[in-house]
């Protein structure tokens, strides 16, 4: 037998111990998700953001401070709470001590969204500027950090500020590369605290968000009243509230919170929810109807307070916990008894909405029952056609694969980066089929420009050939729960006919998956316009401004390239700009944006709003453009 190579050779100094902000900067997405830029909502820099608010949020809900200040002063945020403030002489342990904190005693915290006493650690440790002040009974005490060390420690001293505590950050531009904050998802983060938690107030850079209705405000904010099939549902118990109503949009649209926490990715009770919510209509109407359209065209809302929730990771956004509380009843029971008598009973009190329900589950059902058939023989079709070799150069890692093994860790890693990107033409999805990642980077072709769907019917998904397969290439026949990448990303041409296709693109995904884009699944990747090189340097420069620095900083009259398209664009080029410095922007739909009035104005048929704002915008260019010539 060969002797095995020793040049990796496992003895006692291969057994390292990290500390506590060596292990969280070792491996940052075990503690807060993927790192990203800040172009996904569930990039890092929220995540940061999030654990100083919870703790917040917490202090509120056990009866102390009804405010929170938030301050954004381009990278630095400061946020102050009026709670009861870190005790003295615990303010710097409890941010820079692993498994320190006051949340292990449930007397304290009885429905505690932190219980783990790592996430303000993960804040110090992961920022390059951290600053923690606490007041409490006339006395102030503050500590500084740098990346989780302490640095400056100051004495106790005197004060007339109101008890609470102020935490100051920085996030470490080493970690979070390039980032930025949208101040869309946080406006998006704000609000789903104050819904709920009624009565609390958020002030951020000077705008106010409030609730007094809690999940009923949600809803209200997230549907077009004009819309809606019958009046917003509003049920509120003991650890639990939900709000639901229907629409006639594609889909469910399912917003699920625990303890306060927005649980992006559902979890035990979100389920529970969906569950019990079909048993109970079907219980009420005396029909098995099928499930999914029951709940076809929902939104609702479901809130639970549980004690000691596990979570399914430390950035919380999906539920694990099977019981309410310790012995007590399981998730789907409590779900399932509180809908069973409260929706039960205003249905049997609101003879109108009923009817108008029963209607809009009756309409799905012939809609479902229409498609049947059609379905069958695009299916053929896009078995015929080939799909995984023609049209999808397919990556190893999927978004919704079960992982497997002791690196079940790194794959899921790998999977919350699964990427697909919707390019045109051979020349472009060549360029970036080349340069991509196989692992996580995917590729789907399409054929000269998509179909202006908007006003049709689910029909012509299946009937249209590019629509049909590219659904087939997502996955979501039956729903985004399939949805084999995380990221969609619409990589075209920077010219009107690019522009044009990613119109048509996301009024495709708007009109028939608006799960895909309020989810943050769907972006529009950012590509170079300038090349701007001498013999020692390259910049790749994405507008004017950046072009124009460039050749302020190389001089001598360097070589200056625009890219016309993405074909121009080599394999060697395009590595950069889809690697871990790709630049893209989300496709945000946001709590006050209603799709279809939104689709109309930009895609209907010469909608007199969109002419008048056309021509009245076409006068402005026209006199800036005077006005330039004359200044010439």
């Amino acid at each position: 037998m060969a002797e095995k190579s020793n040049l990796f050779e496992y003895n006692e100094d291969s057994v390292k111990t990290l500390d506590w902000k060596e292990h969280i900067r070792l491996r940052p997405g075990m503690y807060i998700g993927k790192l990203g830029d800040g172009s996904s909502p569930d990039d890092g820099i929220y995540v940061l953001l999030k654990e100083v608010i919870d703790n917040c949020i917490d202090e509120h809900t056990m009866g102390y401070g009804k405010q929170v200040d938030i301050n954004l002063d381009q990278k630095t945020v400061t946020i102050r709470d009026y709670g009861r403030g870190i005790p003295l002489g615990k303010v710097v342990d409890v941010v820079s001590k692993i498994n320190t904190g006051a949340k292990y005693d449930s007397k304290a915290f009885q429905k505690s969204v932190g219980l783990n006493g790592v996430g303000t650690k993960a804040v110090n440790a992961l920022s390059s500027y951290f600053k923690v002040t606490a007041y409490r009974e006339g006395k102030e005490k503050t500590a500084e950090f740098n990346k989780g060390v302490l640095t400056k420690e100051y004495k106790e001293t005197k004060t007339d500020e109101p008890n609470g505590t102020m935490v100051s950050f920085i996030p470490d531009d080493t970690v979070f590369k390039n980032f930025h904050y949208l101040h869309e998802y946080m406006d998006n983060q704000f609000w789903n605290y104050c819904y709920l938690n009624a009565g609390l107030v958020i002030n951020f850079n000077g705008k106010k968000y409030v609730s007094k209705n809690g999940l009923l405000d949600l809803l209200q904010r997230r549907t077009n009243e004009d819309e809606l099939r019958y009046p917003i549902i509003h049920l509120k118990g003991e650890d639990i509230e939900v709000a639901i109503t229907h629409n006639n949009d594609y889909g469910e649209e399912i917003f699920s919170f625990v303890n306060g926490q927005y649980t992006t990715q559902g979890g035990t009770h979100q389920q529970a929810f969906r569950e019990a919510f079909v048993k109970v209509i079907r219980d009420f109407y005396k029909k098995d109807y099928e499930a999914s359209d029951i709940r076809q065209s929902i939104v609702a809302a479901v809130s639970v307070r549980v004690v000691e929730p596990v979570f399914e990771s430390q950035t919380k956004t999906k539920l694990g916990s099977l019981n309410v509380e310790e012995g007590g009843a399981t998730m789907k029971n409590f779900v399932n008894d509180f809908l069973a008598k409260e929706l039960d009973n205003y249905l049997h009190k609101n003879p109108t909405a009923a009817d108008s329900l029963k209607k809009r589950i009756e309409q799905s059902e012939r809609e479902r029952k229409e498609l049947a058939g059609i379905k069958k023989l695009a299916n053929e079709r896009a078995k015929k056609a080939n799909l995984h070799n023609k049209k999808l150069r397919d990556c190893r890692y999927h978004y919704n694969d079960e992982p497997t093994g002791k690196d079940k860790d790194a794959i899921l890693e790998k999977q919350k980066e699964s990427t697909i990107f919707i390019t045109e033409g051979d020349s472009a999805s060549g360029s970036i089929t080349k340069a991509r990642d196989v692992e996580r980077q995917a590729v789907f072709s399409l054929r000269g420009k998509p179909l202006n769907c908007f006003g049709l019917t689910k029909k012509v998904v299946y009937e249209n050939e590019e629509f049909n397969l590219l659904q087939h290439a997502l996955n979501i026949e039956e729903g985004i729960e399939g949805l084999r990448y995380n990221n969609i990303v619409i990589a075209t041409d920077a010219d009107v006919d690019g522009m044009h296709i990613r119109l048509l693109l996301m009024t495709f995904f708007l009109q028939f998956f608006p799960d895909l884009v309020k989810n943050g699944h769907v972006y529009i990747l950012e590509t170079p316009l300038f090349r701007v090189r001498n013999k020692q340097e390259t910049h790749y420069c994405y507008d004017e401004t950046e072009k124009q620095a460039a050749v302020k900083k190389l001089g001598n009259k360097p070589e200056i390239t625009r890219f016309k398209g993405l074909g121009e664009i080599s394999p060697d080029e395009f590595a950069r700009f889809i690697g871990a410095d790709m630049r893209k922007q989300p496709v945000m739909v946001m709590q006050d944006t209603h799709i279809q009035q939104i689709l109309e104005y930009y895609m209907g048929k010469n909608t007199p709003e969109r002419q008048d704002f056309i021509i009245k915008n076409l006068k402005v260019e026209l006199d800036l453009a005077d006005e330039v010539h004359s200044a010439n």
